[in-house]
This record gives C-alpha cells, structure tokens and sequence, in this order.
C-alpha cells in the first residue's frame, strides 16, 4: 500500500511516499481503508523528531471505512473515525491508505458530509469536548476564555462553547489580521494577544471568567491563571507557543480558589477517557445542520503532505488542514 513515510527526523521534506506492507489487524484492532485525515501540530514535532522515536507512517486520526474487524462488531465498509490509540506514535498512523487501529479508538459514525468535511471533526472536536465539559466543567450561562483560538483546537472549543452550549466565549489572537475568524465562529470578545492580558480581559468582564483554555502553553500560563474568577478553571492543553519548562511557584503563582488541570489528547482511548463518551455523532450532525463551523480550511491532496506541515509551521492554517485520498 502507499503511505507517506518519516524517512529521518528533520523537516516536511522528509515525509516521502513509499510502498510498505498493507497491515494486519491484531483481535483488538479494526483495519481501516483511509479516506481522509487532520493534519496536526503534534505530527510535525513527531515528524522533527522533538518527541524522540516514533512509528514511521505519521497520523494520529482519519476517517474512512472498516476493511476489516476481527471481533465481528463492526462490518466491512462502515463508516468510522479513529483517533489516537498509539497511532504515529507507537504504531504506524493514517498517511496511509491503510491503518490497524485499536477498537477502543474507533467510531462508528453515519454521514452524509464530503470525506473532507467529517475529517476537520474527530480529533479537534473530541479535544474540545473533553476539555470544556469533563476538565472545565462548562454549563450554559458560563464565561469561557479560550486562548489561541484561531488554532483547530480553538475554533473547536468556540464553536462547541458558543454554539452548543450557549456560553459567552472571549478568544484571543496574536493577529490582529485573524480577529474576524474568532468572531465568524462565536467569539463574542476578541483580545489582541500580547502576553499579558489580563487587565484588558478585566476591564471587560472584572470578576475574571469562569474557564481558560490555554492552548499556548507555557509562554501564557501563568497570565491565564489570572483571567479566572475565583472558583473558575484553567485547561492547559497545547504549546503552540513552545513546550520551554517555565519556573512554577504555586505560593505565588496560582490565584486561591482557581483550579488548574491540564489535558492530553493522546489519553483518548484509554480506561479513564472513552472515546464513547464524545457525542461525535450529535457533533457530526450539528455539523451537517450548520449548527457548528466545523468544515477544513485547507485540503490537500495526498502527495502534497510536506506543504500542509509547511502551512501548519508557518501558522497559516487558521483552522483545520485536511488531507483527502
């Protein structure tokens, strides 16, 4: 089968096609046929080799279709997404035409949208749900503060915050060229991102918000921490500014009565967070209602991977990047 292969660590030039083995699914995994795929950050640290050793075929979600189910629960030619499970990390991912996925990482769905369309969802969206209503707890009526919205993670959270769950979102942007992206997808407030932040966010809403999403990382933590109101919650769950350690004093540097958690997307799958709890079906179907903005920015044809890492790198993606078979 063709897959596009790390043939060292370095940068998108080094994602080459190649012909490997069609794999053979274990009992516990589905096999695959790829239709599409999200191009994430974490598969250009995967592929630069900031992450250390991991599988040659990159890829951490696709949709497509079931070619092959051991267990007999899913038949060949369903529709499914898959996420995670090991996927460009420990074993082969989705630049292929074929993946071997663990069943725990599979999701049946039922659509009508383009292979295009469903492949902008999984990852970011079940990203999003985790962090604004397992780890931040979200109810209607809450104020949400999503910091680095114009990534596909961001706009995820917006739309799932604003759209679905009726609450008042304030994002933030490093470009003021990009401020009208976070309001075409629901941000009611939109701050200039300088890195301090927090008297601006205040003159606005002074008691601070009820949740954070940091998907900056590191380099606006503990600004962030500070935009919660007291008994609200921080989610860290990105670096797009970097992953340099920061010193952390929390006699000095956590507000009393602020939480502070944090959120790893590679975690999907496992005992404490099923992928079956994600109402990725209901999600898919606002999608197709336009009830969310969930559609690509971009998309790629298969051969062109480097230049979606490019895009990516560059931080012109302003969404989701999507490459389709």
């Amino acid at each position: 089968m063709k897959a596009i292969t790390i043939s060292k660590y370095g940068g998108p030039e080094v994602l080459v096609p190649a012909e490997i083995a069609k794999p053979s699914p274990a009992k516990d995994q589905v096999l695959i046929r790829v239709m599409a795929f999200g191009v994430n950050r974490a598969e250009t640290y995967m592929r630069s080799g900031a992450w250390g050793d991991v599988a040659r075929v990159s890829g951490i979600e696709c949709v497509g279709h079931v070619a092959l189910d051991p267990s007999g629960q899913l038949r060949t030619g369903d529709k499914v997404a898959a996420m995670m499970g090991g996927m460009g990390r420990t074993i082969n991912g989705s630049y292929a035409e074929f993946v071997a996925v663990p069943a725990s990482n599979v999701i049946p769905i039922d659509t009508e949208l383009s292979w295009a369309d469903v492949a902008a969802i999984p990852e970011s969206y079940g990203t999003a749900w985790y962090c604004l209503f397992r780890n931040l707890r979200l109810s209607p009526g809450d104020t949400l503060f999503v910091r680095g919205g114009t990534s596909a993670l961001g706009l995820a959270a917006i739309n799932l915050a604003k759209r679905v769950a009726n609450v008042r979102v304030f994002a933030s942007t490093r470009s003021g060229s990009k401020a009208q992206i976070l309001r075409d997808n629901g941000a009611s407030d939109v701050l200039i991102d300088t890195g301090a932040i927090v008297e601006e966010l205040r003159s606005i809403e002074a008691p601070g918000v009820d949740a954070v999403l940091d998907l900056v990382g590191n380099t606006t933590l503990l600004d962030s921490l500070r935009l919660a109101k007291v008994g609200g919650a921080v989610c860290n769950a990105g670096f797009l500014g970097g992953g340099d350690p920061i010193a952390f004093n929390p006699l000095t540097d956590l507000p009393s009565g602020v939480n502070l958690n944090f959120f790893a997307s590679f975690m999907l799958g496992t005992p404490g967070f099923p992928v079956s709890d994600i109402p990725l079906q209901d999600i898919i179907r606002q999608a197709e209602e336009g009830q969310v903005l969930s559609g690509p920015s971009r998309v790629f044809r298969f051969d062109d991977i480097g230049e979606a890492h490019r895009t990516m790198e560059n931080n012109n993606a302003n969404g989701k990047l999507v490459v389709e078979l």
